[in-house]
């Protein structure tokens, strides 16, 4: 069995943090990553990023996953691609499954970082082929360097489905129109707005009802909204287009923690059921921590800066207190607050309240 001082569970901006600050203050590190690359989903995003200069304002996230990486390999950290966590036992033992062998590891300390996956939407004929979620897309254009299709409509006016929607048209893909069921949309106006400039559509309160192809999508059928969520008769329009990207939300990988018998709260503004853990970041499970989407959705700033506080919080817990514990205890909570200020923040704000988190 492998010991270690500290596993991180999660190569992404809140793992990579973590991992970080807690090899600065003496942990003998390991990070476990299911892709075949560190980064999370800061390698797919091409758009700058919004904040301080803390949380790299101003740069790229896919730059920013080069930082975080070259950051992470400045210390004697280790690193398990290609390696699944499949098991979170008890006495902080986890079990690992890479490259055809399983094998043990015990910590003294372990952060949960293991991001979330998107939700998809029911409706008739949703898996035809040329119906993808946002993440897919980014992956195809911004990884792989393919275009999902000729013609697109974007499902959800988030800041994913706002962002990759322009990506889309950057990479000379034509969106038809973003439909988005709510009555208004649910991302920055600065993005939509760039959009709108670009003669988007953006159809409120509509979602899609059906998608229509023999062999892949050829059009979809959507159909408006009333204030109770239910259709209206009458109302449905046609739209020609050969794929759809659907960003309607993520929800927390929250099933290692649930494995494990972790006291868990279902909270819909945080993206469904997350962790209950102290200002500590600590879970109901003695020695283990969570921190970035794992435990509310957010953006990768707040991941990134809640990676920061538990990997702290964990060295402390386990006796290794880093040379700057208090300026970057306040520091960190600081900025914390910063980024969940104003009417963008109060969803996760409310949702935090319902943990426990806020007073």
């Amino acid at each position: 069995m492998i010991e270690k001082d500290l596993v991180v569970i999660g190569g992404g901006p809140a793992g990579l943090s973590a991992c970080k600050i807690a090899a600065e203050a003496g942990m003998k590190v390991a990070v476990f990553e299911r892709s075949f690359a560190l980064g999370g989903q800061l390698v797919k995003q091409t758009h700058k990023f919004f904040g301080s200069e803390s949380q790299y304002a101003k740069v790229r996230g896919m730059e920013i996953a080069k930082i975080l990486i070259k950051d992470l390999e400045k210390t004697d950290a280790e690193i398990y691609l290609n390696a699944t966590v499949v098991g979170l036992y008890k006495d902080n033992i986890i079990t690992v499954y890479q490259n055809g062998r399983y094998f043990k590891v015990k910590a003294k300390a372990i952060v949960i970082a293991t991001g979330a996956s998107e939700k998809f939407l029911a409706f008739e004929n949703n898996d035809l082929p040329g119906i993808y979620g946002a993440g897919a897309v980014q992956t195809l254009m911004n990884i792989h360097g393919v275009l999902p299709g000729k013609e697109v409509v974007m499902v959800g006016s988030g800041n994913i489905g706002l962002i990759v929607s322009y990506q889309l048209i950057q990479a000379g893909v034509k969106v038809k129109a973003l439909v988005e069921a709510a009555g208004k949309i649910g991302g920055y106006g600065v993005h939509a707005s760039k959009l709108r400039r670009l003669g988007v559509p953006i159809l409120i309160n509509t979602t899609v009802k059906r998608a229509i192809g023999k062999d892949k999508l050829e059009k979809i059928i959507t159909v408006k909204l009333d204030q109770n969520w239910n259709e209206i008769a009458g109302s449905e329009e046609e739209i020609a287009c050969d794929a759809l990207c659907i960003s309607v939300g993520l929800s927390p990988l929250h099933q290692l923690l649930s494995m494990a018998e972790a006291n868990m709260l279902y909270v819909n503004e945080l993206g469904g059921l997350v962790p209950i853990k102290t200002c500590d970041y600590e879970t109901s499970l003695k020695g283990v921590f969570a921190a970035g989407d794992v435990t509310g959705i957010e953006e990768a700033s707040s991941a990134m800066v809640e990676g920061k506080i538990a990997g702290l919080m964990a060295a402390k817990h386990s006796g290794f207190i880093h040379p700057e514990y208090e300026k970057l205890e306040n520091q960190l909570n600081s900025e914390l607050c910063v980024l969940r200020q104003g009417p963008c923040g109060e969803k996760i704000r409310c949702g935090l309240k319902k943990v426990g988190e806020l007073a």
